[in-house]
């Protein structure tokens, strides 16, 4: 891969390796956003993608977006199934559900607009 420089508009010079890496931080967020439609499995492709990049990103802006890709799946994977447990309890799940829903969409959203503006997660 070339290392040539690119300019993000706000006067930052950046490598093609950290622009790739941003392109994939934003895919993974993206595919994230398909899970419902998709039955969760584009956010296995996007966890894979995440788990994959993540050695590439050490030490970029970009690490901490795919650690919050791998953090928002497993949450989501044991809540998610606890909450099935919980449906027939008046319908508990079905808010626990809705909250998790929520809660990944936040997530999602806030890692998305970080990773387009250069910025870190956290």
């Amino acid at each position: 891969m070339s290392d040539t420089s690119l300019s993000s508009g706000l006067g930052q010079t950046h490598s093609g390796a950290e622009e790739s890496l941003r392109t994939y931080a934003i895919v993974v967020y993206v595919l994230f956003m398909l899970a419902a439609p998709s039955i969760f499995s584009s956010m296995l492709i996007g966890v894979a993608l995440a788990y994959v990049k993540r050695g590439d990103a050490r030490g970029t802006v970009f690490e901490s977006h795919f650690g919050n890709a791998i953090e928002v799946f497993w949450v989501t994977l044991v809540i998610g199934i606890v909450a099935l447990a919980l449906w027939p309890l008046f319908l508990l799940g079905a808010l626990v559900h809705a909250a998790l829903f929520v809660w990944v969409i936040y997530r999602t959203v806030k890692g998305l607009v970080r990773a387009v503006e250069w910025r870190p997660y956290d």
